[in-house]
Formats: C-alpha cells, structure tokens, sequence
C-alpha cells in the first residue's frame, strides 16, 4: 500500500515540474507537509488513527492565518502586513486531525468576484479545461481539487465562491451554515454572510472536514434513504438563461431522484428574491460589509495596484450612508425568516449551481459587458443560501462535456442532514 509520504512526493514532485508557471498554489509547505505525511505513516504503522482526515492532503484558501507568515488574501497589498501571530482556528484543528497541509490556494483579490482571475499571482486554468475559468474566489481550491494536487481544500463562501468552483471544475463542495464553522483567522469579506468550507472529491471527504472545522467528532456519513424525502425545485427566476447542456443534466437527475423514491415538487421563492434584490439594490451586504474591512486605503487611495473588480463596488458601498446597510440587514433577517417557513415542507430544495459552464479566460478579458453577465449568472443561485442563511452542497452532475454542478440547499442547522442526503445522491448518480 502506497504510504501517505509517497503520495505526498508525487503531488510535490508534478507541482515542482510547474514551479515557472504555477497559478494554483500561492504557497507551499513541502518540509512541514512531510513531516505531517511520516508522523501519519508512522501512527498507521502502530495501529492509531486520529480520524478520517489522517494523512489527508488538505490546501487552503490563502486568506487563512499560518502562524509567522503575512496572509495575502490574493492582493499585493496584504505581502508587507504583519505576520499572523497563530494558526486559524480552523487550521489548528485540521493540524490535530492529522491533516497534511500542503499549501495555500490561489484566490480572487480579497475573494471578491466570482469569475476566479487575479491580476497579481495569475488565473488558475479550469482543471477540465486549462483554457477556461476557474470560478471564485476560491479558485485555486476548485482547481487543485478536481486536478488532484490535493485530496481536500478549505474556501470561503460569501455569495457562492466554494460551490462556483466546485462546479466548474467538476467536485464536491459544501457551504455550511453561516458561524457553524469559526472565522477566527479568516481575512474577511462579510461577516454576515463569510462561511467556511470544503470542497473535496465525495462527500464523505467534506462531511469529514466540516465536522473537523466545527469542532464535532467526524463519525461515519450514513447517506439517508431517498425514498419519502421531499425534494422542492424553485423552477423561476433560477432557472432562466440555463445552458441547454446543464438543463438536460439537471432533469436527468431530477429524474433519477424522482425514481429512487424522494417526492418532487415545485416551490415558489421568487417573491422573497424579489423582496431581497429590492432591499440591497443600492449595496449588497457583502459589499457594504467589505468597505469596512478596507475602509482606511479606501479612503486614502491604495498604495499597489488593486483588482478595478474589486476596488470599483468597494469604493461605490464606502460611499452609502449606515441606515442603507442597517435597513438591509433588518430586512434580511426577516426574509430568511420567511424563506425557513416556506422550506419546512421540504428535506431540501434541488437546483442547478450555475446555469452557466466556465467561458473561456480569454472571452472574459475582451469582452467587459460579458464579463459583467457571466459573473451575475455564477452567483445567482449560488448567492440565495447565503442571503437566506442557509447551508448548501453542490455535486457534479454526471456526464457534461463540460463540469457543472447539482445544488441541494437545506434549512439553517441542518448541515449534517443535508450532507447524509448529499451522499444518497451522491451514490444514487455514480459520478
């Protein structure tokens, strides 16, 4: 049997061989990786396990404190800040769970934007297609996950940035219940709205992961029985401008779900987007929120270069009075109120990702109107679980020439039923 070290040579050795154009890691951890993968090799040789994530290859998104180095968060204006005095919380625990953490990942500037690019270290190419997107911002997490330089990867998810690159690049990804995971030593962008969570080949990697995260005890994922679940499709606004190829993909599931037994009906939520999109019109929560974070250069002008993606909506959110962002929460919170009572009567609702597979690098950077459209159609379904303040895991929908994702969204807390589902579905289309 191949010891967890070989492994991790492999997977060194293959990044070695791209050292000169390297997109997908920010950094790595050759010398701490290896001593992590023969700690783990020697505790297999004894006969002991610290859990499921022993001798796991883990990457994370590079806005995650490491103790004694600057956390870039995939801007150049964060290489001279302060060195991180400790581990995330969240890095701690997956260092206790025998994790073997190879590196960081690349990311969106400050993990705005969807589309995945970043003017400073490099766009990721999409691991089914080195010429098209990787999605945001957790890019480098999706690509080094689907191209197998890493067996799991930890992202954040503040409109979508786990699940867009879970589906674009053809891999499992789950976006817990906001707070269910610490955000202690994660560089924020919203701290309404920020999750933290894996993307993974399976589910049963991410369920490990999350428990890891949340500081539960990672026991075996026993998928739930399909049969008399309740499945609720929002068929409406979600469903407009879908790819005809991602379309036919969705029935196909929906189908197989259908005949395994789960009831499927329709569910209307349009008129709570509706009510959101009105109330955060003039700023969304995530970009009021982040123009705290980046107040100070804001105000005085950035000192490096920063993303115009980025910087633009930052600077236009700095600009709108505190009453436009407290009246907008308030009004978040009573409709995700509303959305947990129009969910009760179902297990969880099914949908497509993104109606949209990755476009090409190139198309993006011609073309700004495109651009613009494209980035509105990755985070439409994805942003609803965040706004409504509900947990979501996308899997690979089978046989796409191209990847794209299958979303089930359930209730706030209902993280771990979802997950048991997640792998119901999971095994039942055999991707």
């Amino acid at each position: 049997m191949q010891s967890i070290r070989d492994r991790l040579e492999i997977i060194l050795s293959r990044l070695a061989n791209r050292a000169g154009d390297e997109k997908v890691y920010t950094k790595l951890y050759g010398d701490a990786a290896r001593a992590a993968a023969d700690a783990s090799d020697a505790r297999g040789r004894a006969g002991v396990t610290l859990g499921p994530l022993d001798g796991i290859i883990v990457s994370i998104k590079d806005l995650f404190d490491v103790a004694g180095e600057a956390t870039a968060a995939g801007s150049l204006m964060r290489k001279t800040a302060a060195p991180a005095p400790r581990d995330a919380a969240i890095v701690g625990r997956l260092r206790q769970a025998g994790a073997v953490i190879i590196g960081k990942t690349n990311m969106t500037e400050f993990a705005f934007t969807a589309i995945g690019d970043n003017m400073h270290c490099g766009t990721p190419g999409n691991a089914a297609d080195a010429s098209r997107i990787p999605g945001g911002s957790s890019s480098g997490a999706g690509v080094c996950v689907g191209e197998g330089t890493s067996d799991i990867s930890i992202g954040s998810d503040t409109g979508g940035s786990i699940r867009i690159p879970a589906a674009l690049n053809g891999v499992v990804g789950f976006k817990p219940t906001a707070r269910r995971v610490p955000l202690s030593g994660a560089f924020p962008l919203s701290g309404t709205l920020d999750s933290v969570g894996p993307l993974a080949r399976t589910v049963a990697h991410c369920a490990a992961a999350d428990a890891v995260m949340a500081g539960e005890q990672p026991g075996e994922l026993a998928p739930l029985p399909l049969s008399g679940l309740r499945f609720g499709v929002p068929r409406g606004v979600l469903f407009t401008q879908t790819e005809s190829e991602v379309s036919a993909a969705f029935e196909q599931c929906l189908g197989k779900i259908g005949k395994a037994g789960a009831g499927i009906s329709e569910v209307s939520i349009d008129d709570l987007i509706t009510e959101l999109r009105a109330a955060t019109k003039r700023g969304s929560i995530a970009a009021m929120e982040g123009a705290e974070v980046h107040a100070d250069w804001l105000a005085t002008g950035a000192s490096v270069p920063v993303d115009p993606h980025v910087s633009g909506p930052l600077s236009r959110a700095a600009l709108l009075p505190a009453p436009v962002y407290i009246r907008a929460l308030r009004r978040r919170a009573a409709l995700a109120a509303a959305m947990d009572e129009r969910l009760a009567s179902f297990d969880v609702l099914v949908l497509p990702t993104t109606p949209v597979r990755a476009p090409t690098i190139t198309s993006l950077a011609e073309d700004e109107e495109l651009r613009d459209r494209v980035e509105g159609l990755l985070l439409r379904n994805t942003q609803v679980a965040n706004q409504f303040d509900l947990c979501a895991i996308s899997l690979p929908m089978p046989g796409m020439t191209l990847p794209a994702g299958l979303m089930l969204v359930a209730r706030n807390g209902h993280d771990r039923r979802l997950l048991r589902i997640a792998a119901a579905v999971e095994a039942l289309l055999g991707y």
